[in-house]
């Protein structure tokens, strides 16, 4: 290994704050309260819970209201059986007879799929009505996150205010009905837990399902077992990208943890350098892979792998979808996805994290193979997409210094020759058993090349005698690997010897 790639172990965050949990299904959505650990996301959601010893908690309440001359029932509602959604208490006027019974709260639905809301106007001095909180309200009967007049410090988004109003005149001096006795049930509301994602091999996405368009301030989370889809929406782009980074830095470490524990049982030639997940872009591909929108990538040994799932066991790095060695690929950054300014382009190649405005468009990558062939993808982050391109070039650098060399056979004027890139003698032509040297080349001395993207290729060397440019013409089944692993050789020979690398500033953003 060598000492410009190490880097601190990534640090892990604590945060916790209010956003809305997504219902794909239903296109509902609820208030949840999210914890986030070194290992896991808990979504919490709000619930009405027996706060009394004496009663075993239920998940509904029945409730006797007396209706007053002054107040009525002292609260509004809001939906009902005409409109085909549940009656939801929407407000409940302070002091007056609902509130003084401790057991209704904003966002409670009426227990009755036939109740119609004229039905509690018309009925007599007293009301009996069972409810039960409703986490998922739908959608519009609850103010959009982040409206105008919302109170983010509350624990509950308050629903539209013009429904019906059970609550007489307006009066707020209620001769209201006897407070609860001591004994009586008591409730409130109380966040509890729904979810709780084990971050390790989880996954980040503001990709909308089979699209290539971004959510706008919100994302979606996905544990490894996948059994949930959990879309997180927030009310700014800042809050949404700076919930969005500290969740991926989890991952990030959680998995550089791994990688640490799986290096320790492997040999130094099999050590993983990076793995992670990806979005893949299947139109911009030319491989042929599934159609799983997500794909996991692992920079392990000698080789790139591709996976539908992250390896576990030992097992698992045989079940790959396609290897290739790292050598023969080119990491080849969409350079009008990554910035069109110096400003972010600086920020992506210092390891920086990029600001909280989010990109309208992926960050995306592609992946040059044999044969002409690619695979595109995509990441969610700046620093995501710098850490794997810094990442490919550690990769790159650690298999060209294991293996020292490379030969391909060719062909030149009808004569099938072996062709070898060597690390520290550069480009050599033989024929037979190597045992006869046609030619040989520093790396310094090729300045240039052409090739019809086929099979050919000519390479012109600068004779360090006569200073002229001498073209060598050879032909290759899979030219494409050859070039790449020239590239491969040639970037590894640069960076072993440039001083700045080799310092202890080194690469940013890579474990």
């Amino acid at each position: 290994s060598c000492p410009f790639f190490l880097q601190p172990m990534p640090q892990m965050n604590k945060k916790c704050g209010i956003a809305l949990l997504y219902n794909q299904d239903t296109n509902n959505s609820c208030d949840v309260c999210l914890k986030l650990t070194r290992d896991t996301l808990t979504i919490q959601k709000l619930d009405v819970v027996c706060t009394s010893a004496s009663e075993f908690p239920v998940n509904h309440r029945t409730v006797a209201l007396r209706r007053q001359t002054a107040g009525g029932l002292g609260l509004s509602i809001k939906g009902g059986a005409e409109h085909k959604v549940p009656v939801v208490i929407s407000k409940i006027f302070k002091d007056q007879v609902a509130d003084q019974t401790g057991k209704l709260f904003v966002g409670d639905a009426v227990f009755s799929p036939l109740l119609q809301v004229h039905l509690l106007r018309t009925a007599g001095e007293e009301v009996t009505m069972t409810v039960r909180y409703l986490q998922e309200v739908p959608s519009f009967l609850k103010l959009p996150l982040g409206s105008p007049g919302l109170d983010h410090s509350c624990v509950s988004s308050p629903l539209f205010d013009s429904g019906l109003h059970l609550n007489g005149n307006g009066n707020n001096t209620a001769q209201c009905s006897p407070l609860p006795s001591a004994d009586e049930a008591k409730y409130e509301k109380r966040w509890l837990d729904a979810v709780c994602l084990p971050l390790l091999m989880a996954r980040v996405s503001r990709s909308k399902a089979g699209s290539d368009k971004l959510r706008s301030n919100c994302f979606e989370v996905v544990a490894l077992d996948e059994a949930d889809n959990n879309i997180l929406q927030f009310c700014t782009a800042a809050e949404s990208t700076d919930w969005l980074q500290a969740i991926s830095a989890n991952i990030n470490a959680l998995t550089q943890e791994n990688m640490t524990i799986v290096n320790k049982g492997s040999s130094s030639d099999d050590q993983i350098v990076h793995m992670g997940w990806v979005r893949a872009d299947p139109e911009s591909s030319t491989t042929r892979l599934t159609s799983a929108a997500f794909k996991f990538l692992a920079l392990r040994g000698p080789c790139f792998y591709i996976f539908r799932r992250p390896p576990i066991t030992a097992a698992d790095w045989t079940q790959a979808e396609t290897t290739y060695q790292l050598y023969e690929v080119l990491f080849k950054v969409h350079k009008l996805c990554v910035a069109e300014d110096s400003w972010l382009q600086a920020r992506l190649y210092l390891g920086l994290e990029h600001s909280h405005e989010q990109q309208n468009e992926p960050l995306c990558f592609s992946i040059l193979v044999g044969h002409g062939q690619s695979h595109s993808f995509s990441v969610e982050l700046a620093t995501d997409l710098a850490i794997w391109e810094k990442c490919f070039q550690k990769a790159v650098f650690l298999e060209v210094q294991r293996v020292r060399s490379k030969s391909y056979l060719c062909s030149s004027q009808g004569s099938v020759l072996s062709f070898t890139i060597d690390f520290g003698s550069g480009f050599t032509l033989s024929e037979g058993t190597f045992t006869t040297v046609l030619w040989r080349y520093k790396f310094s001395q090729l300045k240039g090349s052409s090739d019809d993207g086929k099979t050919r290729v000519k390479l012109f060397f600068k004779n360090t005698e006569t200073q002229q440019i001498e073209m060598k013409e050879l032909e290759f089944a899979n030219l494409t690997a050859v070039l790449h692993c020239i590239h491969s050789f040639i970037a590894a020979k640069v960076a072993s010897m440039d001083p700045l690398l080799m310092g202890t500033r080194g690469f940013p953003g890579i474990p």
